[in-house]
Order: structure tokens, then C-alpha cells, then sequence
């Protein structure tokens, strides 16, 4: 599809436990790539174009904040770096291949394999304990119940819920079950996680917990994408995007390691 006719297009793997999937090469480039990336709705006069020609290079290790008004594309945006939408327009490369254009079932093995996710809303199976939908993900990608189990266990003790482990999503505050979800994004040891206002359903002090846990992520090299309409998570990330109607605005490297993090500390008092 094209705008009146100008738009240009632009043009530019180890496994475990039996998955079929093959990972994407780490060292072949950016972790995401986004290429002249475009998502529209409905047709002609009624078109509305969600993401408008987005290029985007997110770095292996790298944490980065997306940030803009509520309606502005944002979470189309992550939809489209993860899979889980198909772009109008443009191309999506992860780790050096190409995904927008694989077939459904290529692209579901793809996601189990390389590609965590943490929503707003948790998403967590009601009916499972917290160890059982942290060890999900990891079945799904084909590891043995002996390996997912220890997988969970070594999870839920990072994100500090190893008591929890036979607990329903129930049971859980808000904050426990985003880090639930946080460790159930990890079992399969993605390259890029990806995370849509993570923290929006949570108090300040939940918050402050999954910042830090955040902080943990990032210095242990894992690339994190996520979106948020909170300035003050997004003062945590080494970088900032801005977008607005769907177009790339701003681009902000945050100085120095952590420092995103003592700002944040400071604007919550959770310093004091």
C-alpha cells in the first residue's frame, strides 16, 4: 500500500532440549531491526496508518524505552518487532534474519524460541501455579519437564518468588505476578525481551521492583525493548525513542550506566 503514490519501500541461528526452531546468529548484527515499517488500517480515505515508515537498529545488550501519548503506535510498534502483528509495509530483522515474512508456524517457533513477552495485564494462566507458567513456554519450545522444572526453579528464585512457586496467579499481588511473567519472558533465554507498560498496573513500589529487576536484566547483556507512557521508567533505559502519529521523533542516548536509575530513584524519593 502506498501513500498517493510515493511511498518508497526500503530494502535491505544454537538450539536445546529437540526445539525445532532455529535461533537467530547474535553476532550478525542489530538484536531488532526495523525497516521502513509501516502498519495500516482499514483502506483509502479511512486508512489510518498506526506505524508510519519506522527504521530502527536496536543493539545486541541494549535497553530501550518507547515512549508517546496513548494512540500513538506504540504497542502496534512492539507488536511488529515480536511477531505478533504483520507489517503494512517494510521488513523486521531478528539477530540477522528476516521474520516478517515467514510463515505463521515458523514465526510461532521463532517466538517460543528467541522472543520474550511481558504485558500490562500479565497475561498468566489462571488455573497454573506460578512455577507451571513459568515452565510453559519452556515445554511449548520442546525442553523436558526435567529441564523447564529447573528452569522455573532458578527463575522464580532471581526475580525473589522462589516461595511462591505453588502459588495461583491469584494468590499474587500485582507486582508478584509481573515478575512472574517477567521470569516466564526468560526461560527460554530470548535474544530481546519484550515488554508493554509493564508496569502500568503497578504501585510505586512494585514498580521500583521491576525497574531494578530490569537493571539486573540489562547488566547481564539481555537486550530489553519496552514500551511506556511513564517518564520516569523510561529515564531507566541507555535509550530513548519517541513516537508521535506513528513516526519516529526523537532519539536519546541516556548518559552513563545506571544513571537512568538514580534519576528514577530520585524523582519517587525512593532514595531517601
Amino acid at each position: 500500500m502506498t501513500r498517493n503514490g510515493q511511498r518508497a519501500r526500503s530494502r535491505w541461528r544454537g538450539t536445546e532440549d529437540g526445539a525445532e526452531a532455529r535461533r537467530p546468529d547474535e553476532a550478525a548484527g542489530p538484536a531488532l531491526r526495523a525497516v521502513g515499517l509501516a502498519r495500516v488500517y482499514g483502506e483509502d480515505e479511512s486508512a489510518i496508518w498506526a506505524v508510519d515508515g519506522v527504521d530502527l537498529d536496536i543493539p545486541v545488550g541494549q535497553t530501550l524505552a518507547v515512549t508517546g501519548a496513548s494512540g500513538c503506535g506504540k504497542s502496534t510498534l512492539l507488536q511488529l518487532l515480536g511477531g505478533l502483528d504483520r507489517p503494512t509495509e517494510g521488513e523486521v530483522w531478528l539477530g540477522g534474519r528476516r521474520i516478517d515474512d515467514l510463515s505463521e508456524r515458523a514465526l510461532a517457533r521463532l517466538r517460543r524460541r528467541s522472543l520474550g513477552f511481558v504485558f500490562q495485564a500479565y497475561h498468566l494462566v489462571d488455573e497454573l501455579t506460578a512455577a507451571e507458567n513459568v515452565e510453559l513456554p519452556a515445554l511449548l519450545a520442546g525442553a523436558s519437564p526435567r529441564t523447564a522444572r529447573r528452569r522455573a526453579a532458578a527463575l522464580l528464585d532471581r526475580v525473589g518468588l522462589a516461595d511462591r512457586a505453588r502459588h495461583l496467579p491469584s494468590q499474587l499481588s500485582g507486582g508478584q505476578r509481573q515478575r512472574i511473567a517477567i521470569a516466564r519472558a526468560l526461560v527460554n533465554k530470548p535474544l530481546v525481551v519484550l515488554a508493554d507498560e509493564p508496569t502500568g498496573n503497578l504501585d510505586s513500589a512494585s514498580t521500583h521492583d521491576i525497574l531494578r529487576l530490569f537493571d539486573e536484566l540489562r547488566a547481564t547483556g539481555q537486550t530489553l525493548v519496552m514500551v511506556t507512557h511513564d517518564e520516569r521508567v523510561a529515564a531507566t533505559a541507555d535509550r530513548v525513542v519517541s513516537l508521535r502519529d506513528g513516526t519516529l521523533g526523537d532519539d536519546t542516548r541516556l548518559d552513563g550506566h545506571g544513571a537512568g536509575t538514580a534519576r528514577l530513584g530520585a524523582l519517587l524519593n525512593w532514595e531517601n
